[in-house]
């Protein structure tokens, strides 16, 4: 601990409205709109966006006309930021259920109990360790100090707000004339075959010239897709940046232009087309990606997600250690501090309100397994699983921001754990994979909402919040996204072109989770191509990859979707090199990093949003006409995007005046 005074921007002495109705009803409708939105990118794009940032920006565009206070737009912020935690821990795990054949649809009641109960136990765990966290010296946290600077700055002029609100109604405008469910006036990518010069037929000889094979025209071909002209994967590229966004474009590459014709060749599926349809010859490329390249990236993941959690194995023990021992002081139920600012929920309710949860998950898992000593096995594994890893969520967010939590590594690790009790306890099949499931979606909610919370306390320990009254926020954030998220998933299951799991939402998490239970409980699973897999992912760690992870979720997605991301990483480059030339200060990059912030989140939460109100106009049975459906109009999106990405940044940069001379 540093001996260093802790001075807040609001002390702990002055009396300023915090906990008022305005900011708690901003707080849920931001909860609900970010959490459904970052929902509908995690299924698409396999990453969801912190929702800190542009949850801050709202609250100070929204609540300052109203004469709102930086602590009011403080418990804003935190209050509807937890959307987007929640809505990562339900993607990564609830459609599981679906691709299981657990359920044929999603169970509304089920899925909405998981995400309540996974939510609140991940506000109630972080409570027991956030003194130790948010007053830790050691801790950088990297995104909580920026957005806390980003609001003090805010306090004393413009926050740009309005960049990221005419950057939602840009990417929902493209979304609506680009997506199967709005009016098709652009085709968003073009997938098709092209014939090679020479292969188009070849006729194979054995050694006395005998005809053994003769192969089809369609042999000849080739598989294409071209780049999808979409302002939300655009907009990840452009967050993750030009190095990430090309190590998810590389596994997009070695899935579909090197593995998936490699299989064609030697599976003989092609050698049975005898029709010139180049649909039929796209149509078994896609099935023969998703029985063969799928399997891998499966297993590649598997790997990379435990990788991942090796390499912080040093700050994984250490957050451990610390947990514990914070947790021992608290039990003692000693006060040090009686300040505002260091004021938590009580000690004895965090614990019974702990406890309480723990019953309906008992009787939820026995619903599942139809096994009363499964069910509390289950439960076990869930509470004790979630408090490590709620702790161990939080000391990593204090170390590389809320938006790396690697969450599906610890939600595998959950997993595999309550498979292997679940087997050790006689449950397979459907009940046991219901059970693994059910659990590792808690645990999955608890991580990715400990996450959150932690980042956002320590925003509002910097800018001088309440603790308890925070806490209060987040717990009823929590509810407000759990209550809504079910309807949004369900929307786009049955709405969008495939559902969850097909090609437009593929949900390369929820694939992987649902792969694993099959798997070890169900036993299914093409273990040849999944330790293919996992191999790949071992020579990916030696030749010193930098994440195996990405590059396995890049072979899951669409090409199109790794195509996009990598453009978007490509104009986030281009812009670096253009400021760089100017050599801005400190204050420049900060303002050119924030205006390319706002503007791609805008585009994001802007697609998502509209993509799930076209789902639900198809399912009120409204069809749009179809327009044109051009796939050149297509390159005029790539270039608004590319240009508003570049140039509004740069603008900012230079009209402060914040570079070298």
């Amino acid at each position: 601990m540093s001996n260093t005074p802790y001075k807040p921007y609001v002390s702990p002495e002055q009396s300023m409205k915090e906990f008022s109705f305005k900011a708690i009803l901003l707080g849920i409708l931001m909860a609900v709109i970010l959490g459904a939105a970052n929902a509908y990118l995690g299924l698409m794009a396999g990453m969801t966006v912190a929702a800190t940032f542009p949850a801050a920006v709202i609250a100070m565009a929204v609540l300052r006309p109203f004469k709102g206070t930086i602590l009011e737009e403080n418990l804003a912020r935190t209050t509807g930021a937890v959307g987007e935690a929640l809505a990562a821990g339900a993607i990564f795990t609830i459609p599981a259920f679906l691709m299981t054949g657990v359920w044929t649809e999603f169970d509304m009641v089920k899925s909405t109990l998981l995400m309540l109960v996974g939510g609140i136990l991940g506000v109630l765990l972080i409570i027991l360790v956030r003194r130790t966290l948010v007053e830790d010296a050691e801790l950088p946290f990297p995104e909580s100090v920026a957005c806390a600077e980003m609001v003090k700055t805010g306090q004393k002029a413009g926050s740009h707000a309005a960049y990221m609100f005419w950057a939602m109604g840009l990417g929902g405008f493209i979304e609506f004339f680009t997506s199967d469910n709005g009016i098709k006036l652009i085709k968003p990518f073009v997938r098709s075959v092209f014939r090679i010069p020479g292969l188009s037929r070849i006729t194979y000889l054995d050694s006395d010239n005998t005809v053994i094979y003769k192969s089809s025209p369609m042999e000849g071909q080739m598989f294409i897709e071209s780049p999808a002209a979409n302002a939300a994967l655009t907009g990840v590229g452009y967050i993750i940046g030009p190095k990430l966004a090309a190590l998810t474009f590389s596994g997009g590459v070695l899935g579909w232009l090197f593995l998936m014709p490699i299989f064609l060749f030697i599976s003989g599926e092609i050698k049975n087309i005898v029709t010139q349809d180049l649909g039929s010859w796209t149509d078994i490329a896609v099935s023969a990606y998703n029985a063969q390249v799928k399997p891998i990236a499966v297993g590649a993941m598997l790997v990379g997600a435990f990788y991942t959690l090796y390499k912080m194995r040093s700050s994984l023990a250490t957050g451990i250690g610390r947990s514990i021992s914070d947790f021992k002081k608290s039990r003692s139920g000693v006060e040090t501090e009686t300040l505002r600012t260091d004021k938590d929920l009580a000690f004895p309710s965090v614990i019974t309100a702990v406890v309480a949860l723990i019953i309906p998950m008992i009787f939820l898992y026995n619903v599942f397994t139809h096994n009363f000593g499964s069910s509390i096995v289950a439960a076990l594994v869930m509470i004790v699983m979630g408090l490590l890893f709620a702790a161990v969520a939080g000391y990593l967010v204090g170390i590389i921001g809320s938006s790396s939590n690697p969450i599906s590594g610890l939600t595998l690790t959950t997993l595999l754990i309550a498979a292997l009790m679940m087997v050790l306890m006689g449950q397979k099949g459907t009940e046991g994979i219901a059970a693994v499931l059910g659990v590792a979606a808690v645990v999955c909610c608890v991580a990715g909402v400990a996450g959150d919370m932690i980042q956002d306390w320590k925003v509002g320990h910097i800018l001088g919040g309440t603790p308890w009254r925070m806490q209060i926020g987040g717990i009823i954030g929590v509810v407000a996204a759990a209550l809504t998220l079910t309807f949004s998933l369900r929307l786009l299951q049955n709405n969008v072109v495939g559902g969850i799991g097909g090609e437009i939402l593929p949900a390369p998490q929820a694939g992987l989770m649902a792969a694993m239970a099959k798997g070890i409980v169900g036993g299914e699973m093409a273990w040849p191509l999944v330790i293919a897999g996992m191999l790949l992912s071992v020579v990916l760690i030696l030749i010193g990859s930098p994440s195996p992870m990405l590059i396995a979720v890049g072979m899951y997605l669409p090409f199109r979707s790794t195509a996009c991301i990598f453009f978007g990483g490509i104009v986030k480059l281009f812009l670096d090199k253009a400021a760089s030339k100017k050599k801005p200060t400190e204050k420049g990059k900060e303002i050119l990093g924030n205006i390319g912030l706002l503007l791609a989140s805008g585009l994001i939460a802007g697609q998502a949003l509209m993509g799930i109100l076209t789902a639900a106009l198809k399912g009120a049975n409204i069809t749009l006409p179809t327009s044109l459906n051009n796939p050149w109009l297509a390159l005029i999106i790539f270039f608004i995007v590319g240009f508003i990405l570049i140039y509004f940044p740069y603008k900012n940069m230079v009209s402060s005046g914040e570079y070298g001379k």
